[in-house]
């Protein structure tokens, strides 16, 4: 086999191990966004309650 493979083998090994790690640091990027939405749409939704019971 030639010697010129192996080194494709292991550029395309480290563009995917690359890629893994970048979707994963996405994906608890968002489960870190969802949170923080729902914890300010329970801060709203509590803001509008506490403002119709002074009306």
């Amino acid at each position: 086999m030639d010697p010129n493979f192996w080194y494709l083998f292991a550029a395309y090994t480290l563009i995917l191990v690359g890629l893994f790690l970048y979707l994963f640091t996405l994906a608890g990027r968002e489960k870190k966004l969802e949170a923080e939405i729902a914890e300010l749409k329970a801060a709203v939704e509590k803001l509008e309650s506490k403002d119709e019971g002074q009306a």
